[in-house]
């Protein structure tokens, strides 16, 4: 079982949320949290290995919440530490990336389907990160415009030079990235090419180490940053 921890300041949406997730057959609402600072207590308290977090919420707020469960006690309750998936209307740029500076492990918007937000859930608990697509973007869009900057600064030239050389990616390696950026976990990428979850794997820990990042999400961004994508 996956236990999750719901923190959302409004009543209504957090029950709407609660009982969504209480239809799933392998989650635990272990917890609900009202504001930043009962979120980072419970965190301890419950346990949970996931905490669904809003970001406008009274008191600390999401970010701060997200950094403190992260990276504070409530990290040694649970092994490996709780992790974190923003669930929030906003799409605003700087608090996408103010959230996963903070420690998060996923960005999905209350706008996404109940299956979304499923399997947001449990690729959080399996470790992985997840992004929705428009999240995705807005990173990649932000990491180019700082980039370019860069470039700028430095005397002009190509954007990209200022994130390095672009490394040789196959085919099949750029074909399971574009599918990640558009936010499909390994199983869908794996019935949508018709080829097995341990191939996905596979090709991706290549990617992985030809981009020098550690998981999907920054692999998929990085590679928008160089155009390979």
């Amino acid at each position: 079982m996956i236990r999750v921890l719901v923190a959302d300041d409004h009543p209504i949406v957090r029950a709407g949320i609660v009982g969504l997730l209480d239809t799933e057959p392998d989650f635990d609402v272990v917890a609900e949290a009202a504001s930043g600072e009962e979120a980072v207590s419970l965190a301890t308290a419950a346990q949970p290995h996931v905490v669904l977090m809003d970001l406008r919420m009274p008191g600390i707020g999401g970010v701060e919440a997200t950094r403190r469960i992260v990276q504070g006690d409530s990290a040694a309750a649970v092994e490996a530490g709780p992790r974190v998936l923003v669930f929030t209307t906003y799409e605003d740029d700087d608090q996408i990336l103010a959230a996963i500076e903070a420690g998060a492990s996923g960005y999905l918007v209350k706008a996404a389907p109940a299956e979304e937000l499923a399997a947001g859930i449990r690729a959080v608990a399996a470790g992985q990160m997840v992004l929705a697509p428009s999240v995705a973007t807005a990173l990649a869009q932000a990491a180019r415009g700082a980039a370019g900057a860069a470039g700028a600064v430095d005397g002009g030239g190509d954007p990209r030079d200022a994130v390095g050389p672009a490394p040789r990616l196959t085919p099949r390696e750029r074909e399971i990235l574009a599918l990640v950026a558009e936010g499909m976990s390994n199983p869908g990428i794996a019935a949508r090419l018709c080829i097995g979850d341990s191939t996905v794997k596979t090709h991706l820990l290549h990617v992985f180490e030809k981009l020098g990042v550690s998981d999907r999400t920054r692999a998929a961004i990085r590679a928008m940053e160089l155009g390979l994508i």
